[in-house]
């Protein structure tokens, strides 16, 4: 600091001979003198002192009765660089409008004027007008971005934002052109996660959470969905301004399936699935069936669970009850097929049956059959057959009863004849006794009879006839033809039989129309056999070639597995058998894209860089849907997103760095298939402010000049550039040569003074000074005018102690010694003279004997 001061109002009746500074620190006490020399000047700079504290100064001035009073001290002053309005904000943009509001967004100024930004003005005038109106509170807000509302829509305004310092409020940047409040219209898109691609997996008694974030303008209507019906009472869905989640508390294996997110907004409408996997036990098996009914066993055949609990079936437990009972008694709890043969039965005896399916996580909901089973088969072939009675058109036969009636009671026998001749056997009569009369025979004909147990049963009249067939089945349809003959002629009728039961396989083959990484697309023909009524639906299942079970519907396949698939046609009696694919891989037709350029890193600052990049030269094959970027603290080992969000654009602006620490940055593409392998990574860039060089030093000026030297002074730039003065550079020339010659060192000088040494006497120089920093070397400052280099010229000058003013008394004998001060350029030559003799001196100092 320099302080000055004004002459004592009195001298105490003698000269004043100089001045005594004394300074105090606010954390002190003591007060110690500022000057080792005597000051004789009226100002003088105090160096030394402690940046941020904070000092009081006095002075007291001396004359030849010693020290006077000091002056009554300055207010205390803190030692700080000096500070400045700051300069304008950079890169005002707008990042959103409404019908009402314009939000805005901008960064600090590159100068701050040496002190810390305290806050922001925002300005606005409407475009025709020339009258600007603060929109932010009087004192400012400190975050860079604000939302101006309460505008008039499609109105054009101007605005304008400034800096705030302790100092006073900058100059303002203006936004570029005119800007209108209105509405924008986006249509919706969901940002799902790579995490959510793949789906969510979660054990039964868990709970699930699927949050997706969205964007739109105007704000999009969200709804939910289940693939397979409607969604479980127990969801609980909460919406927020950009995101909605769908959450369940307690999953069981009924909460498997895929959860379908829509938007709609008045721009357009979005979908996207997230599947969920529950890991529970399985489901109830599918179309349980008894076949093959015997008197000590039968066949059961089923299919596989439709949920299947999220793991592979391990075996089924096949149970049985009789009738007669209320609990299921164990068969087998290893089956690992599709169908089991229950042996061991009890004859004639009614059984329910019943199969579970068990993974690993436990049994699953047992399949029932609907109705009960009785043990039996066709009875045996009937004992010894007797021809009774013969007539010219009639025969009547009798026989024994088969030795076993296969389980259950015989309802009837049926007389077959065939005709010597023919190889046709016919049905002549139906009996339920032992017993029977066949009629309508041709008189010497010969015939061959037989008799059989039959579920099919023909019973004719005089005017009618009647066809029984008992457990029809799809191979009784067809045509039936009825003849009737008498001895006036013949008459045919054709009457069509429909057996309404399950369908009959899909005609093949099955057709793999499209293959990707995660779907498949199959087509196929109708069954020839359609069950005698139209076809509802098909179900379609997979089964990984790797294993033997079948698993889920066709909904989302691993990438590189081979499935092969099978269909199966449904109408309202029930499913009908299926029809089986050839082995299919599933891959997609793209891959991951290749790697995007390295990123070019700009605009750092102390806590944030931006960050630019291009799109990867290869896309895979599918489009790029965004992109993750990723940053290394220089300190760390690992690679940390940048990004919360997808990012859709070639830029980004990476926040919440740590001032002074070095980073490098990679980033990835991704597209259908997956993420893709990041770039390679950019070189280190410290976080830290921007810097430039400095500014022109202050006030260069002559403090001194000799016929060889020229004393120069300077103080330190108002702008440091954002980063410490390092030294100062003094150039010269004669004024009549242009050729700059530098006088200090190349890296300059720490003083804010410097003298030049060795110029030519008489001849007139030009001088100029500028400030080094980091960055290199700032403008310089010229010194006004020229200064030429000769002796300053100074009038001789005595100065008396105030002792010698008086009378001096010497002994005699004694050496009379007198010291005078004397000053003058050039140096004065200087002569004693007294009446009596002559005295000589040294020059400048006399020293009188």
């Amino acid at each position: 600091m320099t302080v000055c001061w004004n002459r004592p109002e009195t001298s105490g009746g003698s000269e004043i001979v100089g001045y005594i500074v004394e300074k105090r620190d606010r954390a002190g006490v003591r007060w110690t003198k500022c000057n080792k020399r005597r000051v004789t000047d009226l100002r003088f700079r105090v160096t030394g002192l402690t940046e941020d504290h904070e000092y009081e100064f006095r002075v007291s001035a001396e004359n030849a009765a010693g020290v006077g009073q000091p002056s009554p001290p300055t207010p205390y002053l803190k030692a700080c660089d000096p500070t400045f309005e700051p300069g304008c904000p950079t890169n005002v943009h707008v990042v959103d409008t409404t019908k009402d509001s314009i939000s805005l967004a901008w960064h600090r100024p590159i100068y701050d004027g040496g002190c810390e930004i305290q806050s922001y003005a925002v300005e606005i005038t409407k475009a025709e007008e020339e009258e600007w109106s603060i929109c932010t509170p009087p004192y400012g807000v400190s975050a860079t971005k604000f939302t101006i509302k309460k505008l008039i829509e499609h109105q054009e305004y101007k605005v304008r934002i400034c800096a705030i310092n302790k100092v006073g409020v900058g100059e303002p940047t203006e936004l570029q052109g005119v800007v209108k409040p209105m509405d924008k219209i986006d249509p919706p898109e969901v940002i799902l996660d790579s995490e959510l691609r793949k789906g969510i997996v979660v054990r039964a008694g868990g709970s699930m959470r699927i949050c997706i974030p969205f964007k739109g303008r105007p704000t999009p209507e969200i709804s939910w969905a289940k693939e397979e019906g409607e969604l479980p009472s127990k969801v609980q869905i909460e919406t927020g301004e950009d995101y909605t989640q769908l959450s369940i508390d307690i999953c069981d294996k009924y909460d498997a399936g895929k959860y379908i997110l829509n938007l709609e907004n008045s721009a357009g409408t979005k979908s996207a699935f997230v599947s969920v996997k529950v890991l529970d036990s399985p489901g109830a098996p599918l179309n349980l069936t008894v076949k093959d009914i015997k008197r000590e066993s039968v066949t059961l055949t089923w299919e596989p669970p439709l949920i299947d609990g999220g793991a592979r079936i391990k075996n089924y437990l096949v149970e049985k009850r009789e009738s007669m009972r209320k609990v299921y008694s164990n068969v087998d709890n290893k089956c690992t097929k599709t169908s089991y043969r229950l042996t061991g039965l009890t004859e004639g005896t009614i059984y329910y049956f019943r199969v579970l399916a068990e993974n690993e996580f436990g049994v699953g909901q047992p399949a029932e059959t609907e109705e009960s089973v009785k043990t039996s088969e066709p009875p045996l072939s009937v004992g010894k057959v007797t021809l009774t009675d013969v007539t010219k058109t009639t025969a009547s036969l009798s026989w024994e009863k088969p030795d076993h009636d296969g389980g259950s009671r015989i309802i009837g026998y049926y007389i077959e004849m065939q005709p010597v001749g023919s190889e046709e056997w016919v049905v002549a009569a139906t009996s339920k006794t032992c017993e029977g009369t066949v009629t309508g025979l041709s008189a010497g004909h010969e015939y061959l009879f037989r008799i059989s147990t039959t579920r099919l049963n023909v019973s004719s009249t005089p005017s009618c006839t009647k066809l029984y067939i008992k457990d029809a089945n799809k191979e009784d349809s067809g045509k039936y033809t009825v003849t009737a003959t008498s001895s006036i002629g013949t008459a045919k009728e054709e009457i069509t039989v429909v057996i309404l039961d399950k369908p009959g396989p899909p005609t093949g083959p099955v057709k793999i129309e499209e293959v990707s990484s995660n779907y498949v697309t199959l087509s196929w023909e109708p069954p020839e056999y359609t069950g005698g009524c139209p076809i509802n639906n098909y179900i379609v299942e997979k089964r990984d070639t790797t294993t033997t079970a079948i698993s889920y519907k066709v909904t989302k396949l691993l990438p590189g597995n081979e499935y092969i698939f099978r269909v199966t046609a449904v109408n309202k009696y029930g499913v009908g058998e299926p029809l089986e694919s050839e082995p299919v891989v599933a891959r997609n037709p793209f891959t991951t894209p290749s790697a995007p350029s390295t990123p070019e890193v700009s605009a750092v600052t102390r806590d944030s860089m931006a960050l630019t990049w291009e799109r990867p030269k290869d896309n895979g094959g599918a489009e790029i849907e965004g992109y993750v970027l990723e940053k290394r603290d220089k300190d760390g080992i690992r690679w940390t997103k940048c990004n919360k969000k997808r990012l859709n654009d070639l830029r980004f602006r990476c926040t919440g760095l740590t001032e002074g620490h070095s980073y490098e940055f990679r980033v990835s593409a991704e597209n259908a298939a997956g993420l893709g392998k990041p770039s390679a990574p950019t070189q280190y860039i410290k976080a830290c402010d921007a810097t430039y060089p400095p500014g022109p030093p202050n006030n260069p000026k002559v403090t001194d000049h000799s016929g060889t030297t020229v004393s120069l002074s300077w103080s330190r730039p108002i702008y440091d550039g954002g980063a410490q003065i390092s030294g100062y550079i003094v150039e010269m020339k004669e004024a009549i040569d242009d050729e700059w010659i530098i006088c200090t060192p190349h890296t300059g000088v720490q003083a804010t003074n410097y003298t030049v040494k060795t110029l030519k006497e008489n001849t007139e120089y030009n001088f100029r000074i500028s400030a080094v920093n980091c960055e290199g070397v700032g403008e310089h400052a010229d010194l006004p005018g020229s200064v030429i280099a000769a002796e300053k010229l100074e009038a001789p000058e005595i100065e008396l102690d105030a002792d010698l003013r008086k009378m001096v008394n010497v002994r005699a004998s004694a050496t009379l010694r007198l010291f005078v001060t004397i000053r003058g350029k050039p140096e004065p030559e200087v002569r004693c003279e007294q009446p009596i003799y002559d005295c000589w001196t040294s020059h400048m100092c006399g020293h009188l004997w």
